[in-house]
C-alpha cells in the first residue's frame, strides 16, 4: 500500500472511531431517554400499568441487553423499530379503548374484592356483568415484550460500538456521559410539563439519524416513524375539547374544565366542589371540634391539598394559617387557578410543592390540626421499588413526626376510602400506640361496626390525645351534619334533632357515630420506614408478583435464548454475581433516598442509578 493510501485508509479508520465513539454517546442517550418517555406514557394509557412501572423498567434493561447479544448477527433490528414501536403505541391505544368504551372487559388486579394488596382505582367496575375477565399479569406480559423488542436495535448498535471501539474504558465513559445526557435532558422537559410528542419526537429523530447512518431509513420507516410521533402526541382533548391534558412529573393529568374533575394516568383522583354546594365532609373534623367545645383549629397542615377542598373548608371555619402540602405541581397549579373559591389565592394559605414526610420532617411549626387528606397516589415513586408515593407518610416513625409537630392538644386526621377493613385497623393501632390513646373511627356514610376482614369504605380516623370529641361523642352518641356546607355553620350537629326540623330539611342530614373496629383478621401488622407497605395484607410476597415473576422470567429468558450467539455459550459467575449485587445495592439505594429526600427527587436519582447499572460489566 502506498504511503498516500495508507494515509486514507487511516482517515477512514479514525472517521469510523468518530462515528462510534458518537454512537456510544449517542445510544446511551436515547436508552435512558427513551425508557423513560416510555415508563410514563405506558403508565398512563395501559390499563392500571402505573401500578407496575418496573415491567417497563426490566423490559427495556432485557431488550438492551438482547440487542448486546445480538451485535453480530447480520440482522438489523434497529430496522424493525419503527414497525414494531407502532405496533406497542396502537396496542395500547387498543387496550385502553376496549376498557374505557366496552363494560364487558374487566381487569383483575389481583381479585381486589379479597385483596392480598390492594390497588386504589381497580374496584369500580362489577365483575358480575363483564363477559370477559383479563388478568392484569397478562397485560403486563404481552407490553413486557413488546417493549423489550423496541430495546433490542438500540442495544445491537451499542454492541456493535463497543466491538469497533478500540478503548474499552472511553467507550464506557461516552456512554454513561450520553446515559446521564438523556437523564438530565428528560428530567429537564418533564420539568418544563413538555407533553409526550418532544419526548418521542427526540427518541425518533435519535434512531431516524442511526437508521440513515446505516442506510436502512426507508421512507416507509420515516413515514412510521412520523406516525408514531403524532400517534402519542395526539391529545384527548381534540376529541373532547373541554378536557385539558397536562403531564406533571407523575401523571398525565386530564382535566374536566366542566365538571372540575381530575382523572391521572386514565383513573379518576379527585373533584373540586364548592363550598356552597357539596363536601361536607372536609369540614366535618373542624365542626366536630367547634360543637365540642373547642377553640377553631388556627394552624393547619394539610398534607395532600390537592386542588383545594380542605383548604377551602378550613377557611371558612377560622384557620388564620394554613400550611398546603402537595407534590404534584399540575394538580396544585390546576387548584390555584380552577377551585371555585380560590383557596390558594387567600393570603392565610402557604403553598408548599413537596414530599409530605419530608415535609414534617424539617419543619418547626406547630399545628392545631394535622389533615392527610386522601393521600392515595395511582403510582410508584420509582420503578425499583413496590413503594408508592405516599408510602412514608403512614409509618410508624411518620405517624411520631406528625405526634412532634403538633401542638399538645392538636388533632390528628386522616380520611380516605380506605377500602379494606384491615387498613384501617393497622392505621388506627398505629395511631393509638404513638399517641397512647385510641382514635375515633367514623365511617360515611355511618356503619356500627367494620371488620377487619370487610370491605372498607370512606373512614375518618381521629387521633390525638384530645379527648374532646370522644368525650363528646360519649355524651351526645350521635353528631348530623348537612350535606350542603353552609348549613353546618349555625346548627350544633350534636344538639340537633332532625326529626324536629320540616320533612323537605331531614333527608339532608347524615348521621355521623363512631364504629367499632371488630378484629377477625389475624395479627395486626405495623408498618414501619423498614417495611412501608400499608396496602399489603401481610409480610408476604403477593401471588400476583409471583406469577408476573414467574411469566416474565419465562418471557426473559425465552428472549435471551433467542438473541444468544450460537455456539458454545460460557457464563462469566463473576460478572453475573457483580450485576446482581449492584441491582440490589441499587434498589436499597433509591428505596433508602425516598426516606431521606422524600419522592419528589428519588426518581431523578433512579434513573441516574440506572445510567450507570445499565452500562455495568455485569
Amino acid at each position: 500500500m502506498t504511503a498516500p493510501e495508507e494515509a486514507h485508509s487511516s482517515r477512514i479508520e479514525r472517521l469510523n472511531i468518530r462515528v462510534h465513539a458518537l454512537n456510544l454517546f449517542l445510544v446511551g442517550f436515547l436508552v435512558l431517554f427513551f425508557e423513560l418517555a416510555c415508563i410514563r406514557w405506558f403508565a398512563a394509557y395501559v390499563v392500571f400499568l402505573q401500578f407496575f412501572t418496573n415491567v417497563v423498567l426490566i423490559a427495556s434493561f432485557l431488550g438492551m441487553s438482547c440487542g448486546c447479544l445480538a451485535a453480530r448477527q447480520p440482522r438489523d433490528w434497529l430496522g424493525y423499530f419503527p414497525l414494531i414501536a407502532l405496533s406497542t403505541v396502537v396496542a395500547a391505544f387498543a387496550i385502553y379503548a376496549l376498557f374505557y368504551f366496552w363494560t364487558g372487559l374487566e381487569i383483575d388486579v389481583g381479585g381486589q374484592a379479597s385483596p392480598q394488596e390492594v390497588f386504589f382505582g381497580t374496584e369500580y367496575r362489577n365483575p358480575d356483568v363483564a363477559k370477559f375477565v383479563l388478568p392484569i399479569e397478562s397485560i403486563a406480559a404481552v407490553f413486557f415484550v413488546l417493549i423489550a423488542l423496541m430495546f433490542v436495535g438500540l442495544g445491537q448498535v451499542l454492541g456493535r460500538a463497543f466491538d469497533f471501539y478500540p478503548n474499552r474504558v472511553m467507550g464506557y465513559t461516552l456512554n454513561i456521559g450520553g446515559s446521564l445526557a438523556g437523564i438530565v435532558g428528560f428530567s429537564g422537559l418533564s420539568f418544563i410539563q413538555a407533553p409526550p410528542f418532544v419526548w418521542f419526537f427526540v427518541s425518533c429523530a435519535g434512531i431516524a439519524y442511526l437508521l440513515h447512518q446505516g442506510g436502512s431509513l426507508t421512507k416507509l420507516k420515516a413515514l412510521a416513524l412520523v406516525a408514531l410521533v403524532l400517534g402519542v402526541g395526539m391529545p384527548i382533548n381534540w376529541f373532547y375539547p373541554m378536557h385539558q391534558i397536562r403531564w406533571s412529573p407523575y401523571y398525565m393529568v386530564n382535566h374536566n374544565l366542566d365538571l372540575h374533575h381530575i382523572t391521572v394516568n386514565s383513573i379518576g383522583h379527585q373533584g373540586m366542589v364548592p363550598f356552597a354546594s357539596a363536601g361536607s365532609s372536609y369540614s366535618l373534623i373542624h365542626l366536630l371540634q367547634e360543637h365540642a367545645g373547642g377553640a377553631p383549629f388556627r394552624d393547619v397542615l394539610v398534607i395532600g391539598a390537592g386542588s383545594g377542598n380542605d383548604l377551602a373548608h378550613a377557611l371558612q371555619v377560622g384557620g388564620r394559617q394554613i400550611d398546603a402540602v402537595e407534590i404534584d405541581p399540575v394538580i396544585q397549579d390546576i387548584g390555584r387557578h380552577y377551585h371555585p373559591d380560590h383557596p390558594y389565592q387567600d393570603a392565610r394559605v402557604i403553598p408548599h410543592l413537596d414530599d409530605g414526610r419530608h415535609f414534617l420532617r424539617t419543619t418547626d411549626h406547630k399545628y392545631d390540626l394535622v389533615i392527610y387528606a386522601l393521600v392515595d397516589s395511582l403510582i410508584l415513586h420509582s420503578g425499583y421499588a413496590n413503594i408508592r408515593l405516599e408510602s412514608y407518610l403512614f409509618t410508624q416513625q411518620a405517624f411520631s413526626d406528625v405526634k412532634r409537630v403538633l401542638k399538645p392538644d392538636g388533632i390528628f386526621v386522616m380520611y380516605n376510602y380506605f377500602r379494606q377493613g384491615w387498613i384501617v385497623e393497622r392505621i388506627a393501632a398505629m395511631a393509638e400506640s404513638t399517641f397512647g390513646c385510641p382514635p375515633v373511627i367514623l365511617s360515611l356514610p355511618y356503619e356500627e361496626t367494620l371488620k377487619a376482614s370487610s370491605r372498607a369504605g370512606f373512614m375518618m380516623i381521629i387521633a390525638g390525645c384530645n379527648p374532646r370529641i370522644a368525650n363528646a361523642f360519649d355524651e351526645h352518641k350521635t353528631f348530623w351534619l348537612n350535606s350542603v356546607p353552609p348549613r353546618n355553620l349555625d346548627v350544633d350537629g350534636f344538639a340537633l334533632l332532625p326529626e324536629a326540623l320540616p320533612p323537605d330539611q331531614q333527608h339532608n342530614f347524615e348521621r355521623i357515630s363512631p364504629t367499632t373496629l371488630i378484629h377477625d383478621a389475624g395479627k395486626v401488622i405495623s408498618t414501619s420506614d423498614d417495611w412501608p407497605f400499608l396496602y399489603l395484607h401481610g409480610k408476604l410476597i403477593p401471588d400476583l408478583t409471583i406469577r408476573s415473576m414467574i411469566i416474565l422470567g419465562l418471557l426473559g429468558l425465552g428472549m435471551v435464548y433467542f438473541f444468544l450467539p450460537r455456539g458454545r455459550v460460557v457464563i462469566n459467575h463473576r460478572m453475573f454475581f457483580l450485576g446482581a449485587a449492584f441491582m440490589l445495592l441499587e434498589t436499597r439505594a433509591v428505596v433508602q433516598m425516598a426516606l431521606l429526600f422524600g419522592s419528589t427527587l428519588v426518581s431523578e436519582f433512579g434513573s441516574f442509578l440506572y445510567g450507570l447499572n445499565s452500562h455495568s460489566p455485569g
